[in-house]
């Protein structure tokens, strides 16, 4: 392992008081440093939840122009943003003044989001490959290859040694693959039943995800081999986020639901009216927050699901939240991203690009970055 990649980890260490252990707990990896948002979710339970605060109104600092859509949600490391576009190429920005560093081409578009560890940013392209960039440069370090399409993000996790970190990936091809992070060579694949179009969460020594197959798979990390299935309810396109032994998403057939993992039982659900979930949930102490197709941001009792608030946008939201503090950013459809009280659901600050945006906030060093479907990637603070 490189001297970057040590300090990487010490730095991360430090700040999730991280253990080498086969998977690091949801409680350990509660929320992202607040300077760094490296992966989709911002850590590796998927939660959703930034440590950096936000001031009350936001300006735009840049935007970036890609010639392609940008469903990619963005990566920020080392003052750095990484992010995919449809033009194939993943990009390396700077979040200081949205200058372009670096691209590296792909032959597919580009709607996973980037996982940034140590020296290396890991993405999926929908050419089928899953790829290890040089962070500083974007040189190819290695490409592993699946049997179709990548659409959700990589996830990490030491390995059980602990002498190295190992790369979690679904594809349309049904499998989840995990391979190692400095060789991009395969330690396991486990197959599900339908296509995986979200990003594995990691909690406990376990990887949770659902998929197309309307299952949500519990997989043992050493080894790749089934813990145990869940009956999902319906196909579920979005992420698990996971906290405390549950198990939080919403599904196709217009559901979100809270599962204990341990005793493979659906705890709660919530179904108000018939719109389906796409968008992946932001959970901490006492509330989760999820978009939905009904146009509308929702926010529930963790204890039992029932509604805490509702915050009503004008297109579907299948951007996936981010709470910061007290707050919580989320884009729309309608062509906004918005940001919205987290005890209240009142708006407190919206911004408005035109153009739909599915892609989620990334939100570090009281920076807010999102990408749009007019090719642009939008990064807001105080100016």
């Amino acid at each position: 392992m490189t001297k970057q990649t040590w300090k990487f980890l010490a730095v991360l260490g430090a700040a999730y008081g991280l253990l080498a252990l086969p998977g690091p707990s949801a409680a350990e990896m509660s929320s992202a440093a607040p300077d760094s948002w490296p992966m989709f979710r911002g850590q590796p339970s998927l939660t959703g939840v930034s440590g950096s605060q936000l001031p009350e109104k936001l300006s735009l600092l840049w935007t970036f122009k890609t010639k392609g859509a940008v469903k990619s949600s963005p990566a920020i490391f080392q003052e750095r943003v990484y992010v995919g576009s449809a033009d194939t190429n993943v990009y390396a920005i700077s979040l200081k003044d949205g200058k372009k560093l670096w691209s590296h081409t792909t032959k597919g578009q580009v709607e996973s989001s980037p996982l940034v560890l140590g020296n290396r940013v890991m993405i999926g392209s929908e050419d089928g490959w899953l790829y290890a960039l040089d962070a500083a440069s974007g040189k190819e370090l290695w490409k592993y290859e699946t049997g179709d399409k990548i659409l959700g993000a990589p996830n990490w996790v030491k390995s059980p040694k602990g002498d190295g970190d190992w790369v979690l990936v679904g594809s349309y091809d049904y499998k989840l693959h995990c391979v190692d992070a400095a060789t991009g060579k395969s330690n396991w694949v486990y197959e599900s039943g339908n296509y995986i179009n979200g990003a594995p969460a990691v909690a406990n020594g376990q990887t949770v995800f659902g998929g197309c197959d309307a299952v949500l798979h519990v997989i043992g990390l050493a080894n790749g081999q089934q813990v145990k299935e869940i009956e999902g309810g319906a196909y579920i396109a979005a992420s698990v986020a996971l906290q405390n032994g549950r198990a939080y998403y919403g599904h196709y057939e217009n559901a979100f639901l809270c599962v204990d993992l341990e005793k493979a039982t659906n705890l709660w659900t919530f179904h108000e009216r018939d719109f389906p979930y796409f968008s992946s949930p932001a959970v901490v102490t006492d509330r989760v927050v999820f978009g939905g197709r009904d146009k509308r941001l929702h926010c529930l009792k963790i204890s039992n699901g029932q509604p805490l608030w509702s915050f009503s946008t004008r297109g579907k939201v299948d951007s996936s939240p981010t709470i910061c503090g007290d707050k919580v950013v989320v884009g729309s459809d309608d062509g906004r991203i918005y940001m919205v009280s987290l005890a209240s659901g009142k708006e407190l600050w919206s911004y408005e690009v035109g153009q739909p945006i599915g892609s989620s906030p990334a939100v570090a060093s009281g920076k807010v970055v999102v990408g749009c479907d007019d090719g642009n990637i939008y990064a807001f603070g105080s100016k």
